[in-house]
């Protein structure tokens, strides 16, 4: 209600998805269209809010998030070029705890977070392309590609479509100027359960393109990575129970500490730029590594899951 474009140039639509925290209530008193989905995931959603709209541009955030008022505007700056199909921004943590603090200063951010403005003609996983809570699509172009794919879930829900349009030969741009903050999770637990949802959608995806995909075949060279560790490990941890000696437990201690001490040494050399905890050298290495693993066997567990027939 307080972004400062033109009032009579833009609608507000509201897609709830059958949430039970009075979102209806709380939206009813606003000059709002608030629309009903039963719950069949983000994608299903947004589908249903660009049904019953009626905008050239569309823009897309999530109801964890909160934009500053010149969202609208900083992201129409960027469709002046008639080749650009999409739009994505920055999002940036909400509040200032660890772990929204982790949540963005990570080698993995969560969520995506640009330097520079760039103009691309493809995605580059992990991390070149817009996330569906902070991006903007001309409708012209859901009418050439189709909408989004409601069988996606879980997670990398919005990546499929804007692999799409790229593929039609759009451009697509990133502006960190165009930035919104976001609430991350508020525990450990919560943030694994979300990793482990991220593998499992973007393994839809690989079910459902093979390898037509560039996430596909990302995703499975991060599968391949940790099963040729896992493997390496268990050879080394067999060597040296069977045969110990110095040189079979040095190279398994050297394997084992070789994900933390790398990590470890990126954070340090980050630090050195800036006033922070020297905890983080510990703490964030061990989280990447755990989300790491979950996300691998969120995406495996996916994949080994039968497809689900419609009726």
């Amino acid at each position: 209600m307080k972004v400062d474009y033109a009032k009579n140039k833009f609608e507000v639509v509201f897609v709830d998805g059958n949430s039970t925290d009075n979102t209806r209530e709380v939206v009813a008193p606003y000059p709002v269209m608030l629309l009903i989905e039963e719950g069949r995931g983000l994608n299903a959603a947004r589908n249903t809010g660009l049904r019953h709209s009626k905008g050239e541009i569309i823009a897309f955030t999530d109801g964890d998030c909160v934009v500053p008022k010149n969202w609208l505007n900083k992201m129409i700056e960027n469709f002046q070029d008639k080749d650009v199909g999409c739009v994505g921004g920055s999002a940036s943590r909400y509040y200032d705890d660890f772990l929204s603090q982790y949540s963005d200063e990570s080698i993995m951010p969560v969520l995506r977070r640009f330097e520079k403005k760039e103009i691309l003609s493809e995605v580059k996983p992990p991390l070149q392309y817009p996330a569906g809570c902070n991006m903007a699509v001309r409708r012209e172009v859901f009418d050439r590609v189709g909408v989004f794919d409601e069988s996606i879930e879980y997670g990398f829900d919005e990546d499929e479509l804007v692999e799409r349009i790229c593929r039609a030969g759009y451009k697509m741009v990133l502006d960190p100027e165009v930035s919104i903050t976001h609430k991350h999770r508020s525990s450990i637990l919560e943030l694994l359960r979300q990793t482990f949802r991220y593998g499992r959608g973007i393994s839809i995806v690989l079910k459902n393109k093979g390898m037509k995909s560039v996430f596909s075949k990302w995703v499975l060279m991060s599968i391949s990575g940790l099963i040729t560790w896992t493997l390496i490990m268990a050879s080394l941890a067999s060597l040296a129970i069977l045969m110990p000696s110095f040189v079979s437990i040095t190279l398994l201690a050297a394997f084992l500490l070789m994900p933390p001490s790398g990590l470890s040494l990126f954070y340090a050399y980050r630090v050195r730029f800036r006033s922070r905890k020297l905890s983080e050298l510990v703490k964030y290495p061990m989280i990447d590594i755990a989300r790491s693993a979950v996300f691998v066997v969120g995406s495996l567990y996916q994949i080994l899951r039968p497809r689900k027939v419609k009726n």
